[in-house]
C-alpha cells in the first residue's frame, strides 16, 4: 500500500483532516517565534553617552545615522571588526548575511539639536588639544574627515512593526469578543455555537439513538405502567382510537417523591415508542440572559411539530413550573414567569400541537402553576408512589439479577425489611450489599450483608472508634431501652427489629422499629408512636434523676407530630374538627397564620398537653417495668447490640402481635438519641 501512495494520491474522502482554526493559531505563533529569532540574530546593543564618547575619541566608528529624530545607530569600521577582539561577537553571520552591514550600536537621543552639539563639542575639544600637542596638520586634518559630524540622517518606516500596532489591538478584541459569546453560548443548541444561545438543548432519540431501557425494565409501578403504556399505543396505532372519536391525552404529568421511577418510566417509554423522543430538564429552559427560556421554547416545540407524531419528556418541571405571582419582589417580569408563560402558549395556545405529546415529571406538583394543571395541557396527573411489598419484591428481583447471590437468600424477606423505601433506595441496598461483601472478602452476598446495608443506608457508618464516656455509654443504653420497652408493651406502636448503642453518623444509638403499612391512622396510634419516642426521655429521668440533649431528635419529632394532630388533621377536641392544612401551597410566603393570636395560644397549650401526657404515661410504663428495663440496659451494655428476641425474653410476646408481624424484621426510619447540632 505504500508504494502506491505517490504524490497524486488523495486520501479518502472521510479520513481528511478536518480544518481547525487552532491550525491559524499556530502559524501566528509559528511567525512570532521567527520575528523573535530574526531579531535575537542580529542584536544591536543600546549604549550609553561616555561609552559613545569613548568609541569617538579611539576612532572606531565609522558612521552615525540618525533615524527618525529618536535614536542614533553606530556603525563601527569594518577593519575594527575584524580585528579587534573587542568586536569579536559582531563577526558572527546569521542566514548568510555578515553582521558588518547592520549598525551595532544605538543611542538613544533625547533630542536632535542637543545630540548634534554633544557631537560637535566632543570634535571641537580633541581638535583644540591636538593644536595643543602642536601635531600636524594633516593630522589634525585627517580626524576631522574622519571624525563623523554632522551624523548622517533617515526617515525610516517600520510598515510591520505599525501593520502589528493596529492590528494587535484588533485582534485583543475580536478575542474577547469570541471568548465572551462562547462562554455566553455554552449550553446552547447546535453545539454551543455563538447565534445558538436561544437553541433548545432537548436530546433527541430517534431510530439513530435508541434507548435500551423498556417497560420490562421498569418493576412495579403497574398502574402509571398501564397509562402511560396506552399513550405509547396510540402513537403506534392512533387509527385505533381515533375510529371512535377518541383523543389521545396532550399531556401526563408524573407525580410522586424522589426515586420512585419517574425519569426511569419516562426513559422505558422513550426505548418502546418507535417515535422521536425529545428529553429535556426544566433547568435547562432557565438562563440568566432574558428572553432566552422563552426562545428555547418555542424551538422545542418547532422541532417537534417537524417531526411529529413525537414525545416531549421534560423533566423536574418545577423549575419553570412554579406558580405565577408568589414573589411580589420580581414582579410579573421574571425570566422565569415569561418562560412558563411561552411554555403554557406551546402546550394549549392558539397554534396546533397535532402529535406532539408532553410528558413531565415532578416531586413538588402542589407548587405548580394551576393554568399548567388544567385539563388541554396536562390532561392526566399519573401518580408514582412509593412502592408496597409486591412491588418491591420486583424491583429487588431486578436489582439482583446482576449479583452473584447466596443460594438461600430470601427475595420475600428483603422486601419485608424495607417498607417506605423508593426503588432508588432498593437499588443502593443492593450496591452497597456488594460492597460490604467485597470489603469482607467474600465470593457471594449473603443475607447479613443486606442486613447490613439497609443499617450502613438508613443510620449510617458505624463508628467503633468514636470516644464516649462509661457514664455516657450507659445513659445512651437506658434511653435506648426505654424507647425499646415503651414500645413493645404499647398496642399501636411499631414492633421493635434491633437496639444498638454502637454510634451510626451523628447518632450515638438507635432502635429499629418496623412500621405498618397503613393508608389511615387514628389518634390512638399517634399516641402510642408519640409515647414510645418520650420513652427514653423518660427512662434517664427515672433511673438518673436528670435528663440529657440525647433526646433532641426525639422531642423534634413529637413536637411537629403532635403540631399535626391538632392543627392538620383535627384530632383534638379543643380546636375541634378543623385543618388548617394547606394543599394549593398559596400560604407557603405568606407572613399571616390562618388563625387568629388567641387560637396559637390554644393550639401551642393542646400541643404541650398531649406531649405531656404521653410522657406522664411513658413514666408509668417504666415505672411499672423498672427491673425489666433494667434487666434489658444492662444486657445491651454488655452486647452492644439486642434483638427482638431478647425483649420477648425479657417482657415475654406482645400479645396483639400477629403472625405476620412475627416474620418481620428492619426499618423505614430509626429512633435515634443524637447531640444537637
Amino acid at each position: 500500500m505504500a508504494e502506491k501512495q505517490g504524490k497524486n494520491f488523495i486520501p479518502p474522502k472521510g479520513k481528511r483532516p478536518k480544518f481547525s482554526f487552532y491550525w491559524i493559531y499556530a502559524i501566528l505563533l509559528i511567525v512570532f517565534i521567527a520575528i523573535q529569532y530574526f531579531n535575537y540574530t542580529n542584536p544591536v546593543k543600546e549604549i550609553t553617552w561616555s561609552r559613545l564618547e569613548e568609541l569617538l575619541l579611539k576612532q572606531d566608528i565609522d558612521k552615525i545615522v540618525v533615524v527618525n529624530k529618536e535614536k542614533a545607530e553606530i556603525f563601527i569600521k569594518k577593519e575594527k571588526i575584524q580585528h579587534d577582539t573587542a568586536y569579536k561577537e559582531f563577526t558572527k553571520r546569521s542566514f548568510g548575511t555578515s553582521n558588518t552591514v547592520n549598525p551595532q550600536f544605538y543611542y538613544q537621543i533625547g533630542s536632535e539639536e542637543i545630540f548634534h552639539g554633544l557631537l560637535k563639542d566632543t570634535r571641537d575639544s580633541v581638535v583644540s588639544r591636538m593644536k595643543r600637542d602642536s601635531l600636524p596638520v594633516a593630522q589634525i586634518t585627517a580626524f576631522q574627515k574622519q571624525y563623523p559630524y554632522p551624523p548622517g540622517t533617515e526617515t525610516r518606516k517600520d510598515l510591520f512593526g505599525d501593520f502589528l500596532s493596529y492590528l494587535i489591538p484588533i485582534a485583543i478584541l475580536i478575542g474577547v469578543w469570541f471568548l465572551i459569546m462562547r462562554f455566553m453560548s455554552k449550553g446552547g443548541g447546535g453545539g454551543g455555537q455563538i447565534f445558538n444561545i436561544g437553541k433548545s438543548k432537548a436530546q433527541l432519540f430517534d431510530k439513530d439513538t435508541s434507548v435500551s431501557v423498556t417497560f420490562n425494565d421498569v418493576a412495579g409501578l403497574e398502574e402509571a405502567k398501564v397509562e402511560i403504556m396506552e399513550i405509547v399505543d396510540f402513537l403506534k396505532n392512533p387509527s385505533k382510537y381515533t375510529n371512535l372519536g377518541g383523543k389521545i391525552p396532550k399531556g401526563a404529568l408524573l407525580v410522586g417523591p424522589p426515586g420512585t421511577g419517574k425519569t426511569l418510566l419516562a426513559k422505558a417509554v422513550a426505548g418502546e415508542a418507535k417515535v422521536p423522543f425529545f428529553s429535556i430538564s426544566g433547568s435547562d429552559f432557565v438562563e440568566m440572559f432574558v428572553g432566552v427560556g422563552a426562545s428555547r421554547v418555542r424551538d422545542l416545540f418547532r422541532q417537534a411539530k417537524e417531526k411529529a407524531p413525537c414525545i416531549i419528556f421534560i423533566d423536574e418541571i418545577d423549575a419553570i413550573g412554579r406558580a405565577r405571582g408568589r414573589n411580589a419582589i420580581t414582579g410579573a417580569n421574571d425570566e422565569r414567569e415569561n418562560t412558563l408563560n411561552q411554555l403554557l402558549t406551546e402546550m394549549d395556545g392558539f397554534g396546533t400541537n397535532a402529535g406532539v405529546i408532553i410528558l413531565a415529571a415532578t416531586n413538588r406538583a402542589d407548587i405548580l402553576d394551576r393554568a399548567l394543571m388544567r385539563a388541554g395541557r396536562f390532561d392526566r396527573q399519573i401518580s408514582v408512589e412509593l412502592p408496597d411489598l409486591e412491588e418491591r419484591k420486583a424491583i429487588f428481583k431486578v436489582h439482583l439479577k446482576p449479583l452473584k447471590l447466596d443460594s438461600g437468600l430470601d427475595v420475600d424477606f428483603l422486601a419485608k425489611q424495607t417498607p417506605g423505601f423508593s426503588g432508588a433506595d432498593i437499588a443502593n441496598v443492593c450496591n452497597e450489599s456488594a460492597l460490604i461483601a467485597a470489603r469482607k472478602n467474600k465470593t457471594i452476598i449473603e443475607r447479613q450483608d443486606f442486613l447490613d446495608a439497609i443499617d450502613r443506608i438508613i443510620g449510617g457508618l458505624e463508628k467503633r472508634n468514636k470516644i464516649i464516656s462509661a457514664h455516657e455509654k450507659k445513659v445512651i443504653a437506658f434511653h435506648e431501652s426505654g424507647h425499646a420497652a415503651v414500645s413493645w408493651l404499647l398496642q399501636y406502636a411499631h414492633p421493635l427489629v434491633k437496639v444498638t448503642i454502637v454510634p451510626r453518623g451523628k447518632a450515638l444509638g438507635a432502635a429499629w422499629y418496623l412500621p405498618e403499612e397503613r393508608q389511615i391512622t387514628t389518634y390512638e396510634q399517634m399516641f402510642d408512636e408519640i409515647t414510645s419516642a418520650v420513652g427514653g426521655r423518660a427512662s434517664e429521668e427515672i433511673f438518673f434523676g436528670k435528663v440529657s440533649t440525647g433526646a433532641l431528635n426525639d422531642l423534634e419529632k413529637v413536637t411537629k407530630q403532635a403540631y399535626a394532630m391538632v392543627v392538620y388533621f383535627g384530632l383534638n377536641k379543643t380546636i375541634g374538627n378543623i385543618s388548617y392544612y394547606d394543599s394549593t401551597g398559596q400560604n407557603e410566603y405568606s407572613f399571616q397564620k390562618p388563625y387568629s393570636e388567641k387560637t396559637a395560644e390554644v393550639i401551642d397549650g393542646e400541643v404541650r398537653t398531649i406531649i405531656e401526657a404521653a410522657y406522664e404515661r411513658a413514666r408509668d410504663i417504666i415505672s411499672e417495668n423498672r427491673d425489666k428495663l433494667e434487666q434489658l440496659a444492662n444486657l445491651l451494655l454488655e452486647r452492644e447490640v439486642i434483638f427482638r428476641e431478647d425483649l420477648e425474653q425479657i417482657f415475654g410476646k406482645r400479645p396483639w402481635e400477629s403472625e405476620e408481624e412475627k416474620k418481620m424484621s428492619p426499618p423505614e426510619q430509626p429512633e435515634t438519641t443524637q447531640l444537637p447540632a
